[in-house]
């Protein structure tokens, strides 16, 4: 061999089978050796809660096999959609479309009290309603099936219990996004999550009080502007009944006064503001205050 002596092979090498149960052990070798960064999981901090803060509901204006095709696939035209639930309404049923612990696009360009993004924050609700419908008598909102609402609220229960979501932190897309959305719309039953101990509900008695003092003498729109934004909507204070403060009047009455919401300042919603404004006037089923 040209002068050199010839390597000759281990005899365990020699043994059939031997140079595949050596190429294992190196690939095994391999796949058990550490790779790039170990992080220890010894301790853990109490000093955490959820990043899911705020609960928001929706309605999706279309049915339930148009919704899907929304809230699942690409918009070719650009403004993708999605929620982490969808509530269909016949049959009744919920689907989960987003994991809770990924960020959905529900909310827009949204703003409740700090959240400035609630999307970040949030986790999102569509519930299979048409919205504000043509009928023989006009314009109105359709109601929502109580099998379905009954399916909402368990759904909210649960989330709730989970991420430990304050009271009043569930919320309408009209609360976080007024100007341009009315979602879930007056014909959505807010009391009944009041009743199943989810949401705070003003203080009607407090508020029939208050009401005889706002008929003598209504305040002006910077009262109005103020009180709605300590609420917590997003608004730009302007002295002015401008359109911004009615739609967010608006908003606010399709929630709390959804036989009239027609974004004009009464009595009965400045008795409302002032109530839902206190300390003590937002309270829960069990007549415990709210905040």
């Amino acid at each position: 061999m040209n002068g050199l002596r010839a390597h000759r092979p281990s005899p365990l090498l020699r043994r059939p089978g031997a140079l595949a149960l050596l190429a294992c052990a190196l690939l095994s070798a391999c796949a058990t050796a550490p790779k790039g960064l170990q992080i220890d999981d010894s301790y853990r901090s109490q000093n955490e809660d959820s990043r899911a803060q705020l609960l928001i509901l929706h309605y999706t204006v279309g049915n339930f096999e148009s919704s899907l095709k929304t809230l699942t696939q690409p918009n070719p035209k650009g403004g993708e959609v999605s929620a982490h639930y969808l509530v269909r309404d016949e049959p009744v049923r919920t689907y989960r479309l987003v994991d809770e612990s990924r960020r959905a696009w529900h909310a827009g360009v949204s703003r409740w009290k700090s959240w400035g993004n609630v999307n970040a924050a949030s986790i999102g609700i569509e519930i299979v309603n048409p919205g504000r419908v043509q009928t023989d008598e006009g314009p109105r909102y359709a109601p929502y099936p109580q099998a379905q609402i009954d399916e909402v609220i368990r759904l909210c229960q649960d989330i709730v219990a989970r991420h430990r979501i304050r009271p009043d932190r569930i919320l309408g897309h009209s609360d976080v996004q007024p100007l341009s959305k009315q979602d879930p719309g007056p014909a959505f039953p807010w009391k009944q999550l009041w009743a199943a101990g989810l949401i705070p509900w003003p203080d009607e008695a407090l508020a029939e009080r208050l009401r005889p003092q706002y008929e003598q003498a209504l305040p002006d729109a910077a009262w109005f502007q103020q009180k709605l934004a300590q609420h917590g909507f997003g608004l730009t204070p302007s002295g002015l009944w401008d359109t911004e403060t009615r739609a967010v009047l608006a908003a606010f009455q399709m929630k709390y006064r959804p036989a009239l919401h027609d974004g004009e300042a009464d009595a009965e919603t400045a008795a409302l503001l002032d109530v839902v404004t206190r300390r003590d006037g937002l309270r829960m089923k069990d007549s415990a205050p709210a905040r």
